[in-house]
């Protein structure tokens, strides 16, 4: 069966493709096409990677839409059904031959080769080369944003243009406007063999009945639209011999029945459907109203935002003998919770089930890292056991999990459908991977989780496992893949010299104590003694008492004095203190500007003077200061939290990114609150890799969305959007006042340092939007110039590509140029020649 779906999720391994009428199918990755099925074979054969081998998330998104063709439909253990596809064009364009090839059909390509002027194209016909050239390509490479060429395995939606020697050679375009304004006519000779979906036609209403349209279209062809594809409201509206455009999305190869949707979204090749905002998955809606009813298939609900939904009839009551066809009647208002969201139907998927509303977990995001889960025993595997915690929700125990000791014959203690009460030791909701550990000593510990490297502070107690025991000590590891070593002398008082021989894997240590963490380097250093205190410290507990004795509390402001530069930092020693008191500053607590910490850093000396810096902790041992004039003023005017208790959803506040993950960024705020910013939450924009979003140590304004008060655990929104305090515009002049008030402290160290060709980078001659002139030096390959003058003598000067506008730049020739950016640091100018910014 031939489908037109729309990509709902990209991994490694696989396509998950929401499908029409809420079904949803995968393709594996062998399943794109030939010459991405053959790079793969290679890759594998050299047993190294292939520099041309790009990743599935590197061609494909959410939201594409894609012509498939179901391979096999298969039952899981639990009664799931599991759909398999294939974008393949041998497979999906195997009703085409050479000579049906006509120009303006749309047809699915996947690009097979990249060569000089354009691309070769896999359209899966016998016997037909078609080519792409560059000039049709460049506006749809650009639209997509995945780099400056089309990829292998890429899958395009492409009109013929040209047809030569009997469909023997093509010429194909990707041009936006022309996929989009492509319509199906009579004249390409379509038939039912060879007919695709997503492709858009003229179709006349021939007959309107409660389920659907029935349309007939080029000419003699004959198709449905369905009730999930027109709007309820509006399909009584529908008269005889009312002509539309419709698209068609599924294709049955033997009954011949093609189905239609008169969704806008769709009417237009090459556009994608609407998404649902990430924080309305798994929503309990208190009243939704029911517009229609299908006695066969289910109901459609209008939403309280007034979005349409659709449940099933199974998932209209909790079983089918309590179901009651009159509570469904237009008008009947339901409590439901969205479980899903068809892509392809533009629609919510709910339930009014009662475990469904009130279950704990819906989908793999609702779980975290330390939560303690109910679960049923689904299979017992060589590897370990399965789990099923919610319905779609499958978790693993490693067989080292499955108990305090290990277990030789786990079979005899667990049979399938046992009920189990495990603990979640790593979530990875986008690979769907969910470690469980049945280990009574971790599901009842009310010790601290130890989930990241950031949490592991000096002298926290907390429960781990051994998974490694040697000569030099044990390794112990925690929550989401945390390890560390206890070394030898932190084994014991009384330690026996052969660690190996005491500690065996999957030992669980009732204690262990975190002396010391580089979060950075993921370096743990750990002790089985519960003092907290390192063997060397703990010799020397009778000396005198400590030299730091002085106590800061936080947010009190003092003046320092560099005392020494290291390479994440400055020591500095506090100003009119009794006793000379050291403290730390970070380099990323030098500036709210992640640019101007690495300047200042670069600036300052030993015996200069800081002053107005801000204690942001003082643990005893150490004191750590922070410059962030955001941070300070927060505390200074209160905007903050001092614990747990005060935090409440929806408050505003401003912190510093603690850690970088692949789910979210953690956020640390002053008096040491931490919350988390998952991935969906972090930006206005789609999120690839979190890494090109935020950096440690930049400042931030997070929102507080949720709160665990058991778990001690918030979640935050980072979006601009979402994190203005209601005059945005003020708030963007206050930051850059103070940026430029940074960069002039700058200029006036590095005059004062004479360090004269970078301070000339950052004062008047060269600021940004200052005008230059230029002469060319080179082009480089990958389009961007470099230039030299007068003006910029020991400096390299630069312009993209895209800064370059349309001129072609030969060496010698002069140009008249525009400063955007000045990195004093590697004496680097960034210039723009496009006219729209030489003219303002």
């Amino acid at each position: 069966m031939l489908l037109l779906g729309c990509i709902k999720e990209v991994s490694d391994y696989e396509l998950v493709v929401s499908l029409p009428n809420g079904l949803s199918g995968f393709v594996p990755v062998t399943q794109i096409s030939d010459a991405y099925s053959k790079m793969l074979s290679e890759e594998v054969a050299q047993g190294e990677l292939l520099e041309d081998l790009n990743s599935l998330s590197d061609m494909y998104s959410p939201g594409m839409l894609v012509r498939c063709i179901v391979t096999s439909v298969e039952k899981s253990a639990d009664g799931r059904r599991s759909i398999k596809l294939s974008i393949n064009p041998k497979m999906v364009n195997k009703g085409l031959n050479a000579s049906a090839l006509a120009q303006g059909m749309l047809l699915s390509g996947i690009v097979a080769s990249v060569e000089d002027h354009g691309y070769l194209i896999d359209i899966g016909v016998n016997g037909a080369h078609a080519f792409l050239p560059r000039q049709k390509a460049q506006n749809y490479v650009k639209a997509v944003k995945k780099g400056p060429d089309l990829k292998i395995g890429q899958n395009l939606n492409c009109v013929i243009v040209e047809v030569k020697n009997m469909g023997r050679v093509v010429r194909l375009s990707t041009d936006r406007s022309e996929v989009a304004a492509s319509l199906a006519t009579e004249r390409q000779n379509w038939t039912l063999s060879n007919l695709l979906p997503g492709l858009v036609v003229k179709a006349c209403v021939q007959k309107v009945a409660p389920f659907g349209v029935k349309m007939t279209f080029l000419s003699s062809f004959t198709g449905v639209v369905d009730f999930m594809h027109m709007d309820p409201e509006k399909s009584m509206n529908y008269s005889p011999d009312q002509v539309m455009k419709a698209c068609i999305i599924s294709v049955h190869p033997t009954s011949k029945v093609v189905h239609l949707t008169l969704r806008q979204a769709f009417l237009h090749p090459g556009g994608s459907p609407n998404q649902l905002s990430s924080d309305r998955m798994g929503a309990v809606v208190e009243e939704s109203t029911v517009k229609a009813f299908y006695k066969q298939f289910g109901a459609i609900f209008e939403l309280d935002d007034g979005t349409l939904a659709f449940a099933r009839l199974k998932h209209l009551s909790k079983t089918r003998k309590s179901f009651k066809p009159g509570a469904f009647k237009p008008g009947c208002k339901h409590k439901c919770r969205i479980i899903d969201y068809s892509l392809m139907d533009e629609m919510c998927i709910v339930s009014l089930k009662y475990q469904i509303i009130e279950a704990r977990f819906l989908q793999y995001q609702d779980i975290h890292t330390g939560d303690v889960v109910q679960g049923k025993v689904f299979a017992l595997k060589p590897i370990g056991m399965q789990v099923k915690v919610a319905e779609g929700i499958k978790g693993l125990v490693p067989s080292m999990h499955l108990a305090d000791v290990i277990l030789r014959q786990p079979e005899k203690k667990f049979s399938i459908g046992d009920e189990v009460k495990c603990r979640v030791l790593e979530c990875n909701p986008a690979g769907k991977k969910l470690i469980l550990t049945l280990k009574k000593s971790l599901v009842q510990s009310n010790l601290p989780v130890l989930s990241s490297y950031e949490d592991a502070k000096p002298g926290l107690i907390t429960h781990g496992f051994v998974v490694c025991a040697k000569e030099f000590g044990c390794i112990v590891k925690f929550y989401n893949d945390v390890k560390g070593l206890v070394p030898n002398h932190e084994l014991s008082s009384e330690l026996a010299s052969c660690p190996d021989k005491v500690f065996h894997e999957g030992q669980v240590v009732v204690k262990v104590t975190v002396l010391k963490c580089e979060p950075q380097q993921e370096r743990l250093l750990l002790s089985f003694r519960l003092s907290g205190k390192p063997g060397s410290e703990r010799k020397n507990e009778c000396t005198p008492k400590n030299k730091q004795e002085v106590k800061y509390q936080v947010g009190e402001i003092v003046d320092v004095k560099v005392l020494k530069k290291k390479d994440n930092g400055l020591e500095v020693s506090v100003l009119e203190s009794e006793g000379n008191v050291v403290a730390w500053i970070p380099t990323t607590h030098l500036s709210d500007f992640v640019v101007t910490c690495k300047l200042l850093w670069h600036c300052l000396q030993e015996g200069d003077v800081l002053p107005r810096v801000m204690c942001l902790s003082d643990n005893g041992e150490r004191i750590i200061l922070s410059r962030k004039s955001a941070v300070i003023s927060a505390v200074q005017e209160e905007q903050v939290v001092r614990s747990f208790s005060e935090i409440e959803p929806g408050m505003l506040l401003t912190g510093y990114v603690r850690n970088v993950m692949p789910f979210g960024v953690f956020v640390e705020f002053p008096f040491g609150v931490t919350g988390l910013a998952p991935k969906v939450s972090m930006s206005d924009k789609f999120v690839t890799d979190t890494k090109d979003h935020f950096v440690v140590g930049q400042t931030v304004l997070a929102k507080v969305m949720s709160i665990d008060e058991e778990k001690q655990r918030m979640l935050l929104n980072l979006k601009v959007s979402e994190c203005s305090s209601g005059n945005a515009a003020a708030e963007s002049f206050a930051l850059l006042n103070q940026y430029f008030k940074e960069m002039n402290e700058i200029r006036n160290l590095l005059r004062k340092r004479e360090e004269l060709s970078k301070a000339r980078g950052l004062c008047d001659e060269l600021v940004p939007g200052k005008q230059l002139q230029l002469v060319v030096q080179d082009v480089k390959e990958d389009g961007s110039a470099l230039f030299s003058g007068s003006s910029v003598t020991g400096l390299t000067v630069t312009a993209t590509r895209y800064h370059l506008g349309d001129k072609k730049m030969v060496p010698g020739e002069k140009a008249k140029a525009l400063v955007l950016h000045v990195d004093a640091l590697t004496s680097k100018v960034y210039v723009s020649l496009r006219e729209e910014l030489l003219k303002q």
